[in-house]
């Protein structure tokens, strides 16, 4: 399976930059995005370490909410088992 991960731009050195999400940060490639329409503070899809869609914070919340749920799911599988 593929993930996406929604992070926030926090660094860019374009056509890279550095991303943050739940405290960990990560260089990323800005490239497959416009440089004129990225700036520090937005969110963005990191797939395979490239920023891959722009989007907003409330999408980067619901995202993350899905993913939470999943994990949880998965950690109480893996003790059940």
């Amino acid at each position: 399976m593929c993930v996406g991960v929604p992070m926030q731009i926090v660094e860019i050195n374009y056509p890279s930059g550095v991303a943050e999400a739940k405290g960990v940060q990560r260089e990323i490639g800005l490239q497959l995005l416009p440089e004129d329409q990225i700036h520090i503070g937005d969110h963005v899809i990191v797939h395979v370490g490239f920023a891959i869609e722009k989007i907003d914070r409330q999408m980067a919340d619901e995202i993350w909410g899905t993913l939470d749920e999943i994990l949880r799911a998965m950690d109480e599988e893996e003790k059940g088992a």
